[in-house]
């Protein structure tokens, strides 16, 4: 299969409202970037929700560019994700790289970094591939 045939990621509605921008895809490395301010809690640090929901995407693509290779698609069955320091501002960097690329269930680490290259999050997601319908 060619380059191009692999999917393109789209952003999601709740990924443009949290404002994410796609900075590098691929099937071995998905890398996004997403602005502390407007995910904030009211606390102000940023939101572990915001931080799950992006994480969630990031890994989600990441393994729906692999089942692409395929012709199919990847839904998510699990997410799990570790808060390990907090952000009040600047941009956030995440990164999905795979565990476990199989031919029916993928498994990514996904990474949330600060600006320092602090490790805020770390997640892992697993996904099922399917076929489209």
């Amino acid at each position: 299969m060619t380059e191009s045939e692999v999917w393109t990621i789209t952003l999601g509605e709740l990924d443009e409202k949290m404002g994410v921008k796609i900075i590098e895809e691929s099937v071995e490395r998905v890398v996004a970037t997403m602005p502390v301010e407007g995910n904030r809690q009211s606390f102000g640090l940023l939101h572990g929700g915001a931080s799950l929901a992006v994480g969630e995407a990031v890994g989600s693509w990441a393994a729906v560019k692999h089942a692409s290779t395929m012709g199919k698609v990847a839904v998510g069955v699990d997410v799990s994700a570790t808060h390990h320091k907090s952000a009040r501002e600047g941009l956030v960097t995440i990164t999905a790289t795979p565990i476990s690329l199989g031919r029916r269930m993928t498994c990514h680490e996904v990474v949330l970094e600060n600006e320092a290259g602090e490790r805020l999050c770390t997640l892992r997601i697993t996904n099922l591939i399917v076929n489209k319908k």
